[in-house]
């Protein structure tokens, strides 16, 4: 077998190993609290992957990805919250006067059409939008703003809609599930399997899609688009699609989210929730995957460490941590363990190419008896 083969075939069985260790000891160490406080954290390192796809693959640094998270919790919690006697209304409707369920809440007594939304909404959303920005060549900051620009809009109008959608306060109390209880532990410890193992299938299809001909050019793209061009591919299909599956992939996340919190708001689409979620790759490492997943467990589990240990002064800390990760680790943590040489986590060996294809012996020879 190929060392290419053996290296996927061990990180499979290394993802696998962690995915057991997750669903079958995690549970039995930590108590139920802390196990659904790491649920939400796991939650929150899938969206972080899709944010590595998009900014450390393809360079598209994206400020406003709670749009998709909120959106796919909002799609699932319109579900919870329909597990109502029909006829009846959520129950904050009835305080603003609302008398008859809204037409775009009707398709949501569905389970799977709720389960389709989660996915296609943030997706089709974040392709559209992708569409329109990269169509005309807008790239770099100016995309980011855009993005934040758009979560600025979307964040408004749900805080807006109390009537629809409970304003600041978002969906909350959530009862039941299929006939179970959402607040059960058996039925929580399901929502972390869940979680677990689509955490480990967003790995494989990140994993996936950059590696090969399509990893190498949303690489190219990263590095100098204007020659990916000028190479006879258009960027512009190949950052939407990467932008749409990006978008699917933090909708999921949040829906996953909300059913282990039990609620959703506009929090979800704060600047400020958007901008943390950078900040998880950007400790962890860009460009990695792992790096991802890594930095959203550290960076969430020391803000709830330091805002238990020290309530006024957590803050502090968690700025330090920050400044210290971009000024010492600008690759992040997984960046310095591999310039630790470290075999596992070593990135693999670059493709020779131009200039070092001018100096190559044997081109030179061929071109030598090409001129006789």
């Amino acid at each position: 077998m190929k060392q290419g083969g053996r290296l996927i075939l061990i990180e499979v069985g290394v993802v696998v190993a962690i995915a057991l260790v997750l669903i079958l000891i995690m549970p039995l160490v930590l108590s139920e609290f802390r196990l659904n406080l790491l649920g939400r954290f796991l939650s929150l390192a899938i969206v972080a992957l899709g944010i590595d796809l998009i900014w450390g693959y393809t360079g598209l640094l994206s400020l406003g990805h709670g749009i998709f998270f909120g959106l796919g919790g909002y799609a699932i919690a319109m579900y919870l919250k329909l597990q109502i006697p029909e006829g009846e209304l959520p129950d904050f409707m009835g305080l603003y006067g609302v008398t008859e369920l809204p037409w775009f809440w009707r398709p949501f007594y569905s389970f799977p059409i709720a389960v389709a939304a989660v996915v296609v909404i943030p997706g089709l959303l974040a392709g559209l939008l992708g569409y329109l920005v990269f169509r005309n060549r807008i790239k770099g900051v100016y995309f980011s703003i855009l993005t934040q620009a758009a979560i600025i809009v979307f964040f408004n109008f749900f805080n807006g809609q109390q009537q629809f959608f409970n304003g600041t306060n978002g969906l909350i109390d959530f009862t039941t599930l299929f006939g179970a209880t959402v607040s059960d532990p058996k039925t929580k410890f399901i929502f972390y399997t869940l979680t677990v193992l689509f955490l480990a299938a967003t790995y494989g299809i990140c994993r996936w899609l950059t590696s090969g001909r399509f990893g190498r050019l949303l690489i190219a793209i990263r590095d100098d688009e204007s020659r990916v061009r000028f190479s006879g591919y258009d960027p512009t299909d190949f950052k939407t699609l990467v932008f749409a599956v990006s978008g699917a992939i933090a909708g999921i996340a949040g829906a996953f989210y909300t059913l282990q919190s039990g609620s959703v708001s506009p929090r979800a689409m704060d600047i400020a929730f958007s901008i943390e979620m950078v900040i998880w790759v950007a400790v962890g490492g860009r460009a990695t995957l792992i790096g991802a997943v890594l930095g959203t467990l550290l960076v969430n589990y020391a803000r709830a460490f330091l805002s238990e240990q020290f309530a006024e002064i957590w803050l502090f800390f968690q700025g330090a941590l920050f400044l210290i990760v971009v000024t010492v680790l600008p690759d992040g943590l997984v960046g310095w363990l591999r310039s630790q040489n470290i075999p596992f986590l070593k990135r693999p060996q670059q493709i020779s190419t131009y200039p070092s294809l001018e100096e190559d012996p044997e081109v030179q020879h061929e071109r030598q008896n090409l001129g006789n």
